[in-house]
């Protein structure tokens, strides 16, 4: 069994910064590939960031490319989302998940999901 554990979340002005982290334990969890999604209020659950298992390949959607950084540490069993230039439509749930060995933006193909944090962004 794998736990995630998201942290970092809150109330931010547009423009400003935060980072997001999750922690993993367990006695199975070996390091998998992982991912971060999103799901703002009345919306469906969607995918943000999708690190593989080094960390040496990222993927991301494209409203938050260039923004946003998804890292790792492998070491501690951490999980990051650096989340810049915050905008409104930012705000939602966030939420870590272990993903598939191959990139996917699919919410079906990840498993293990944290109970998420939340990010507000003000205009």
């Amino acid at each position: 069994q794998v736990q995630l554990v998201e942290s970092g979340g809150g109330l931010v002005q547009a423009g400003d910064s935060l980072r997001l982290s999750c922690a993993a334990s367990g006695r199975t969890f070996r390091n998998p590939a992982m991912g971060w999604f999103r799901q703002a209020p009345g919306k469906e659950r969607r995918f943000v960031a999708y690190i593989n298992t080094s960390g040496g390949a990222t993927y991301y959607t494209g409203s938050v490319k260039g923004r946003f950084t998804i890292s790792r540490d492998n070491a501690n069993n951490m999980l990051y989302l650096q989340m810049n230039s915050l905008k409104p439509e930012d705000t939602a749930v966030y939420y870590c998940a272990v993903g598939p060995a191959y990139y996917s933006p699919n919410s079906k193909d990840y498993a293990y999901w944290g109970q998420g944090t939340q990010v507000t962004v003000s205009s």
